[in-house]
C-alpha cells in the first residue's frame, strides 16, 4: 500500500530535471541557498537518484519513477522548479506540475523556457534572476566538478520564469 507524502513544517522544494548535471548547471545555486534557507530540496531525475552532486548542494535525489509510485498534491510542497524541455516532453510530468498548480502549488519556476513558458503556463510566470551567494558560488563549483561539467566561469545569477499561483487558488474558493 502506498502512503501519501507526509506534511512538514520545512517548506519543500521539489526540482524536476533530466539528469542531476543538469539541475546543478542551471539551478544549483539556488538550489543551495534554499536549502541553506532551511528548505527540504527534492531533486527528481530519470536517472539514478543518489549522486553526490546533489549531496554537494543540500539536496536529496529520487527517480521520477518513485515520485511518481507516491501520490502528492502541491499542498505537500512549497515550490517547484523543473526544466521546460522535461514538462514539453513527458506528460506525466506535466500531469504531476498540472496538477499541483490546481490544488494550490503557490510557485514554479522554469527553467531553459528560453523567451517563454510551455504552452500550458504561458501567460503566468515572468523572468526572475536569482543572485547566487558566495557560499552557492563555492558550492555550485564542486557540485559541477562531481557531475563532470568542466565550467570556465561561474555566473553569479540564475535565470528563470517565475510564475506564483496562490491567486488561483484564492479566486477558486470564492
Amino acid at each position: 500500500m502506498r502512503t501519501a507524502v507526509r506534511p512538514s513544517l520545512r517548506p519543500r522544494l521539489a526540482v524536476i530535471a533530466p539528469t542531476a548535471a543538469d539541475a546543478v548547471e542551471c539551478a544549483g545555486g539556488w538550489l543551495f541557498d534554499q536549502a541553506l534557507a532551511g528548505w527540504d530540496v527534492t531533486v527528481i531525475t530519470d536517472e539514478r537518484a543518489d549522486h553526490p552532486s546533489l549531496r554537494i548542494l543540500g539536496a536529496r535525489g529520487h527517480t521520477l519513477e518513485a515520485a511518481l509510485a507516491y501520490p502528492a498534491d502541491g499542498a505537500c510542497v512549497s515550490a517547484i522548479a523543473l526544466s521546460a524541455a522535461m514538462f514539453e516532453s513527458d506528460e506525466r510530468v506535466r500531469r504531476m506540475v498540472l496538477g499541483a498548480i490546481e490544488t494550490g502549488l503557490p510557485e514554479l519556476r522554469v527553467w531553459g523556457a528560453g523567451d517563454g513558458m510551455p504552452a500550458e503556463l504561458a501567460g503566468r510566470a515572468d523572468p526572475v534572476s536569482h543572485r547566487l551567494s558566495a557560499a552557492a558560488r563555492a558550492f555550485k563549483a564542486q557540485a559541477l566538478a562531481a557531475a563532470a561539467i568542466g565550467k570556465d566561469g561561474l555566473a553569479s545569477t540564475e535565470v528563470f520564469r517565475r510564475g506564483e499561483f496562490r491567486h488561483l487558488s484564492l479566486a477558486a474558493s470564492h
